[in-house]
């Protein structure tokens, strides 16, 4: 799954081989850079509105101007995938604080931020919402202000490259005896009744996109969600369990430390907030995931 040749820096759509950006840029020297993924299913983006509330957000808690509106926004994520010819894949978008003649920890008074946008062609309802995926259990070593979603992604990654050295595919992150998250997702239970519980919202954690997209199908999925914080016992002994992201979308977690959750494959549940999820976002579901009827 290749990224476009095509890339957005400044303002400019140039070839990704063509794409330069200063070594003295305030992203890579103090990771003071915001960033959003968003997914593009048939040609459509999802939840585009929520995830540049979610960058204004972040850029003004990280002080940071927003370099465009959400209409300029939306049209330069347009013309990214049109330049690259995408149906379906997701787009990378990073806003840092931009270049100066000297590595400075304050910046200047005002910052002209460097903007940069990627595609990436790849399938979004795959082989890990069909099968699952495992995962491990680590102590969250990450910033106080995980609700921003910021470049400062030292500890996910250490995360991720422990998982596989486990066998597994993510990590869920666990402080004062509750989960945090997963790795890059938001994490979920299901209980013995059926009900799904997801931790509150807070500084904790990540206000993710797919997560709220989650919430709002209650009505439509009948189900009773409850949020708050939940043990890494609950989660080996839930019903289900399952992680939410732009990416993976909704990904059934079968084995969590080497253990079988459930049945050890996707519970119905899962499947259910997933068949409601994709046909949300316009997936013909009997064709791309007839699993989620079975």
């Amino acid at each position: 799954m290749p990224i476009g040749d095509q890339v957005h820096l400044n303002g400019q759509i140039v070839p990704f081989s063509e794409a330069r950006i200063s070594p003295l840029d305030r992203g890579f020297l103090f990771a003071h850079a915001a960033y959003e993924v968003t997914a593009v299913y048939d040609g459509t983006f999802v939840d585009l509105d929520g995830h540049l509330q979610r960058l204004a957000r972040t850029l003004e808690g990280i002080a940071l101007p927003n370099p465009h509106s959400d209409a300029d926004w939306a049209r330069i994520h347009q013309e990214l995938i049109d330049a690259n010819g995408i149906r379906e894949g997701l787009v990378y978008l990073q806003v840092t604080g931009g270049a100066y003649e000297a590595r400075d920890f304050a910046g200047p008074e005002k910052f002209e931020p460097t903007v940069f946008l990627y595609a990436d062609a790849k399938p979004l309802i795959g082989q890990a919402a069909e099968h699952g995926i495992a995962a491990i259990f680590m102590h969250d070593t990450r910033w106080a202000r995980r609700d921003m979603k910021t470049v400062q992604l030292l500890s996910q990654a250490l995360a991720y490259r422990a998982a596989k050295q486990a066998g597994a595919d993510t990590a869920f992150l666990v402080q004062d005896s509750k989960v945090t998250e997963a790795a890059s997702a938001n994490a979920w239970i299901v209980d013995n009744t059926g009900r799904l519980i997801t931790r509150n919202l807070s500084t904790d954690i990540l206000p993710g996109i797919t997560r709220s997209g989650v919430l709002h199908l209650t009505e439509k999925t009948g189900l009773k969600i409850e949020e708050r914080a939940f043990t890494p016992d609950e989660a080996l002994n839930a019903a289900e369990v399952f992680t939410t992201s732009a990416g993976a979308m909704i990904a059934p977690v079968i084995m969590l430390e080497g253990q079988p959750i459930g049945m050890g494959k996707p519970g119905p549940v899962t499947r259910k907030v997933q068949k409601a999820y994709y046909e949300a976002i316009g997936a013909d579901v009997d064709s791309v995931a007839p699993w989620v009827l079975a």
